[in-house]
């Protein structure tokens, strides 16, 4: 069997891995990455990251906006009575697809030296103080440190007997990419029975629209395209948007979604971005805590590996309080509008409120949304 050796063994390759892989090869750590997809592929989110990020992925010299990344600086919010409002985004963003910007990351890292193994993770043991990693492949690997970044779920989740995997959950998340007539300074956000329906542009002028519904009544129905039609359509500004729009691919799908914190830790492994905590795709911003939990979790790592930190117990404690110091009030926030959401008349009054008190909405983006994020050079 072959054995490799690596300071950083990162379990999967998406945004948040590819991440924190680029941020530890800078500061000079060996860092390897199991993915178990090819390079590029589609992946089920909303596309749409705030800028807050942005300083921090032009230091990586991992600037998106080179991909042709579309800029956003409004947002559309509208009720299922039709009601809507606009209001501009406090610190703006960009639209930019997983499957352009996922490579990106991957072509950087790769580029840089870096190892990306395609591969899949069987098991995973500490054991004095070293993990010890076996694929699927029959590959074993030693290393100091593990990273969780498979994303929201995954067969290592019942290996590691996490508790969000033994609960079932009533929400199935569609994603897509469309051509059609859709102003590209706007993202919308638009509520319908049973869920909420995110639209924005991406590269080359593509429409990305992506749900969240509730799995129960999406299953009444034969199709997707029934169930956009019927039910979707029951909101005015989507059922507009659908029947301009014209799909690019088959509708990607993913379910048993579980929203809010899970453990940041778990057996020593250092969880990031879904994998730690997946906030409701009505906040618009998991992407952005993706990389803001990788750029922690490197950070923390950096310091730990040189010696800087007085042990694992203290590094995976700081780990915690830092992701609870960062998203557990913007987890906490995305809850709460869920629930708001999912009742209609609520909804409605909310929506009259933020358009009797503008400054409202904003404040409320706000709290779901970071600082810019800097780094100490």
């Amino acid at each position: 069997m072959m054995h490799t050796e690596t300071e950083v063994l990162i379990i999967g390759g998406g945004l948040a891995g590819l991440t924190a892989a680029l941020h530890l090869h800078r500061a000079g750590i060996g860092v390897m990455i199991v993915e178990k997809a090819s390079y590029p592929h589609h992946k089920v989110c909303g596309e749409y990251i705030s800028n807050e990020v942005l300083p921090y992925l032009q230091w990586l010299d991992a600037d998106p906006r080179v991909l042709g990344a579309t800029e956003i600086t409004t947002l559309q919010f509208s009720v299922l009575s039709g009601k809507s409002i606009h209001t501009t985004l406090p610190m703006g963003g960009f639209g930019i697809s997983r499957f352009i910007l996922d490579n990106f990351l991957y072509e950087q890292f790769k580029s840089r030296g870096g190892t990306v193994a395609r591969d899949t993770v069987s098991e995973v043991r500490f054991e004095n103080d070293q993990f010890k990693i076996s694929t699927l492949s029959g590959k074993n690997i030693s290393a100091r440190q593990v990273i969780g970044a498979y994303g929201k779920r995954s067969a290592m989740d019942l290996k590691l007997k996490r508790t969000f995997i033994q609960e079932k959950s009533p929400y199935l998340a569609v994603k897509a990419h469309y051509s059609g007539t859709f102003p590209s300074h706007l993202v919308g956000l638009h509520n319908f029975r049973g869920g909420y329906c995110g639209v924005s542009k991406v590269e080359e002028q593509k429409i990305n629209i992506c749900y969240l519904a509730d799995y129960r009544s999406f299953k009444a129905y034969k199709n997707i395209n029934s169930y956009q039609q019927q039910v979707l359509g029951e909101n005015k500004h989507l059922r507009n948007i659908f029947e301009q729009a014209e799909p690019l691919f088959e509708p990607l799908t993913v379910s048993q979604l579980a929203f809010g914190a899970k453990e940041a830790v778990n057996d020593h492994i250092l969880m990031i971005g879904d994998t730690a905590g997946l906030i409701h795709p009505l906040c618009g911003n998991g992407m952005a805590m993706a990389i803001n939990s990788a750029k922690i979790c490197a950070e923390l790592l950096t310091a730990f590996l040189g010696n800087k930190i007085a042990g694992r117990s203290v590094l995976e404690k700081l780990y915690i309080s830092s992701w609870d110091k960062q998203f557990r009030s913007r987890l906490r926030m995305g809850s709460i509008l869920s629930y708001i959401l999912g009742k209609e008349s609520l909804a409605d009054m909310i929506l009259k409120g933020m358009i009797s008190i503008p400054p409202l909405l904003p404040l409320i983006i706000r709290k779901t949304h970071g600082e810019i994020l800097t780094v100490d050079q």
